[in-house]
């Protein structure tokens, strides 16, 4: 065989290999920045037993943190440490999550069971006789979980009451528990079975709710600004959806307004941070002229306005699942988390009137929308013109509604993402103080 076809490998080739640099040349650009990952919390959360021989500890946790936190995907991790392990005979770790459901009025509650993880960390037999000082565990929680045949996203730590007939308090919580079973030296235990009852007879329980606080961000940022033209309005881009209404004349000689309201496309947004919009009415220079009164920036004397933005949340509890005369039996609340405020855009033409704005969340809510069985929340923009005296009104009232979603993070700069643990970049948002999420 002849050789004279095959490459060289003389040290000429090995000079053609590409340099690197940290950050790139004039013409070179940067598809992704993968962002360093912040170290996870080191404290740990420490629960005792009455009597002091029993210690649950949790680790991963900030320092004087007063519940301990866990998102998607985390594992519930530490130890369970004694003090005086003769006599210990078991141990096991037990994690749950309930969703309860309390009818007031009827006194019924409904439970549907979000997760159920148990673990036997030790127990005695001729090969361990004495127990260890310390017994490290790390149990995962789970992404869904199934009621009636369904599965739903396992929801965060949550509470609220809805008043009415009848009423109801829904509560989302989890508790992680350690259970220690010590030997009876010759005490009779009862003939049933008290596992079976969920009773652990002679047994120290340690135990502390967590809170569940899944975080959540958009996929894209939020857009710039429209740029704005005498006369045309907004000039809409991709970036922003157009939502189109009418406000109908009740005056024959004057033309009805057509209203268009612009929000980001993604609808995704972050719950710290405001949502910006832009509004535009468009019609004759009289018609105009009539509704300016009724305008969002329009001088009212009464507290209340005409023309509003909000974001509403509605929260529904539906346990029976049943109609009744045609009609669905669940009953729900209706709270304002955000209002808008309005800024009147320069330069407006003879037939078009537009507004620029932000809705400016309330810092009280601290989880997204999200369903779980019997339970559902849901957030949604409202547009409303609604005159004080209808009936006098030169127009018709006006009702837009659009669903959107909340989230716990805002967006980051790191592109596709790859290899990256979003759960745990940056700075953690901070959840609620107590012991529950309320929303």
């Amino acid at each position: 065989m002849s050789t004279a076809s095959l490459p060289s490998y003389a040290e000429p080739i090995l000079n053609r290999t590409p340099s690197y640099s940290l950050e790139p040349h004039f013409h070179e650009q940067r598809i992704a920045l993968v962002e360093r990952l912040r170290p996870r919390p080191s404290g740990d959360f420490i629960k005792e037993s009455k009597g002091g021989g029993v210690r649950l500890r949790l680790t991963a946790q900030e320092d004087n943190v007063e519940l301990p936190v866990y998102g998607t995907t985390d594992h519930v991790a530490g130890a369970v440490e004694f003090t005086k392990p003769e006599g210990v005979s078991s141990v096991e770790v037990k994690i749950e999550g309930r969703l309860r459901i309390k009818e007031i009025a009827e006194g019924g509650t409904a439970i549907a069971k979000l997760c159920l993880t148990t673990s036997m960390l030790w127990f005695k037999d001729h090969a361990n006789p004495i127990c260890p000082l310390s017994l490290g565990f790390s149990l995962p929680l789970p992404n869904t979980f199934t009621y009636t045949d369904k599965t739903y996203p396992l929801p965060p730590t949550f509470d609220v009451k809805l008043s009415g007939l009848p009423g109801f308090i829904a509560t989302i919580d989890y508790s992680v528990t350690a259970i220690v079973t010590k030997e009876n030296h010759g005490v009779p235990l009862p003939k049933v079975k008290s596992r079976a009852l969920g009773i652990h007879i002679g047994a120290t329980h340690v135990s502390t709710p967590f809170k569940y606080f899944p975080r959540t961000r958009p996929a894209v940022p939020i857009p710039l600004p429209m740029q704005y033209r005498v006369g045309a309005g907004f000039l809409a881009t991709s970036d922003w959806k157009l939502f189109e209404s009418t406000l109908y004349s009740k005056s024959q000689t004057r033309p009805n307004i057509a209203v268009k309201l612009y929000i980001p496309a993604s609808r995704v947004f972050c719950m710290t941070q405001p949502i910006p919009f832009h509004l535009t009415f468009e019609s004759s220079a009289v018609s105009l002229a009539v509704f300016l009164p009724f305008g969002p920036t329009a001088a009212n004397p009464t507290a209340r306005k005409v023309t509003r933005i909000q974001l509403l949340r509605q929260t529904t509890v539906d346990v029976r699942n049943t109609l009744l005369y045609g009609v669905k039996t669940d009953i729900w609340r209706v709270d304002c988390i955000g209002e808008a405020n309005f800024s009147l855009t320069g330069g407006d033409g003879p037939s078009t009137v537009s507004y620029s704005g932000e809705i400016v969340l309330d810092g009280k809510i601290k989880v997204p929308a999200f369903r779980a069985a019997g339970l559902s929340v849901k957030d949604c923009i409202v547009f409303t013109v609604t005159p004080l005296d209808p009936a006098k009104a030169p127009f018709s009232e006006l009702r837009e509604l659009i669903p959107v979603r909340l989230s716990t993070d805002h967006w980051i700069p790191n592109g596709a993402g790859i290899g990256v643990d979003h759960e745990h970049l940056w700075d953690p948002p901070t959840p609620p103080n107590d012991n529950r999420t309320s929303q």
